[in-house]
């Protein structure tokens, strides 16, 4: 196939390709690690018979390959688990049972992903509004103070951990401002106003230490197409500088700011590992926090993998963005 239909479908297919090998390695990397998983599963004081038979419900015995073929079959057409006392259908895309509670893994992601996507895109807005914002603002007034002092705050941000941030946050504006509540999530379907207040301190968290790359980025991809032979041509010609900065000089940002965008909304899609911690967001980050301390290696298996799903599938919706945003992308 060939234009934009072929374009995609390509796309398409590359990154499925890439989830199958980054599940290779995943799958690889976190099961072929020292250490007793089933002693781990069963406890400290199970007996060795106990231990043996918590492993051949999880089939451990298996080979590698084995088991990741059982994985991969999981995921297309579904699993049956034996939890000791029932059989358990796991329909797929199945990402296998908890160690701990042997729920669904998938249902576990399922359940905590609301939670993790609204942190996830109320920041992206803020992000974008704020740091395009700021260096375009800083491109309109470059040479003078309003360029340098937005240049100071932006590298302070770049260089400000978000949980600095965040704690500084819920510290004078929750605490002694009182402007906030102390975040405490509320399902948007439940009550819209109080999903908004309660996410709106780890929204700003976030926007504020990521909206420095953006304006960074902005202001140095418009600086460049400012420099640009034809800009000085539109400014002989008597095209006034704010119509230059918001037809020419914002457009030659667009391309580097879907780039960066696409790879940070498909980590936060993964889990704000840090966010969610410090404000007891109940999302898929502080899952799998949880899940590293207890060693529940399906449930960390299987939020890594759909991180690196996000991840890829922001990046290909980015491929596809570029070609609509500028027709000089050649389509291959």
């Amino acid at each position: 196939m060939t234009g934009f239909g072929g374009f995609v479908l390509r796309r398409a297919v590359g990154a499925l390709v890439t989830l199958l090998v980054l599940s290779v390695i995943i799958y690889v990397v976190f099961y072929v690690t020292p250490g007793n998983v089933a002693q781990i599963t069963c406890g400290p004081r199970c007996s060795p018979a106990q231990v043996q038979q918590v492993a051949e419900q999880l089939r451990l015995d298996d080979p590698l390959y084995t088991r990741y073929w059982h994985f991969l079959e999981g995921l297309v057409a579904g699993q049956d688990y034996s939890t000791g006392t029932a059989v358990q259908h796991c329909p797929a895309p199945c990402l296998g049972l908890s160690y701990q509670s042997d729920q669904q893994v998938t249902a576990l992601i399922l359940a905590k992903l609301p939670v993790t996507a609204s942190l996830a895109l109320g920041a992206m807005v803020l992000w974008l509004v704020i740091g395009v914002g700021t260096g375009v603002l800083s491109v309109w007034r470059r040479g003078r103070l309003t360029e340098r002092l937005l240049t100071t705050l932006t590298l302070a941000g770049m260089s400000t951990p978000v949980f600095v941030i965040g704690l500084v946050l819920m510290i004078v504006v929750c605490g002694q401002l009182e402007l906030l509540p102390f975040p405490q999530y509320v399902a948007f379907t439940d009550d819209p106003e109080q999903w908004a207040w309660n996410l709106l301190l780890p929204w700003l968290s976030l926007a504020l230490i990521e909206s420095a790359t953006y304006a960074r980025l902005t202001r140095s991809a418009m600086l460049e197409t400012l420099a640009e032979d034809h800009v000085r041509t539109f400014r002989a010609y008597g095209v006034g500088e704010r119509a230059i900065i918001r037809r020419h000089a914002l457009r030659g940002a667009v391309a580097p700011l879907i780039a960066v965008n696409a790879n940070n909304i498909g980590v936060l899609f993964g889990g704000a590992v840090l966010t969610e911690t410090l404000f007891g967001l109940p999302g898929i980050g502080r899952e799998m926090v949880e899940a590293v301390k207890v060693v529940d290696l399906p449930v960390v298996v299987g939020m890594v993998l759909v991180t690196g799903f996000f991840v890829v599938l922001a990046n290909a919706v980015a491929d596809v963005l570029y070609a609509v945003a500028d027709r000089r992308v050649v389509l291959t």
